[in-house]
């Protein structure tokens, strides 16, 4: 599958762009994006309220970047760095070419 990194052009910078399939996929860390109920989702022990309202912005960005993409007609598909594994990829890559 041929696809582009980090295309520039699109909004927020999507990890990778399959534009054959109008299909983007964003990486998530799960520390940085908050995967909920996910064991890497610590938070740190100093300087809570920073992190809070980091965080915070982190998830409000997320959500605005994907309404974005999709309005502008491509599928986003979002994979958790906790989830990563070849058999999850494989799926992935099923769903993207079947237009799921």
């Amino acid at each position: 599958m041929r696809f582009r990194l980090a295309a520039k052009t699109l909004p927020g910078k999507p990890d990778i762009v399959l534009s054959k399939h109008r299909a983007i996929v964003l990486v998530h860390g799960c520390f940085w994006h908050r995967h909920e109920g996910c064991k890497y989702t610590t938070m740190p022990a100093t300087n809570t309220a920073f992190w809070m309202a980091k965080f915070e912005a982190n998830i409000n960005r997320d959500r605005r970047v994907r309404k974005l993409l999709e309005d502008a007609g491509w599928r986003v598909f979002l994979i958790w760095e906790c989830e990563i594994a070849v058999a999850e990829l494989k799926r992935l890559r099923d769903r993207i070419v079947s237009g799921t």
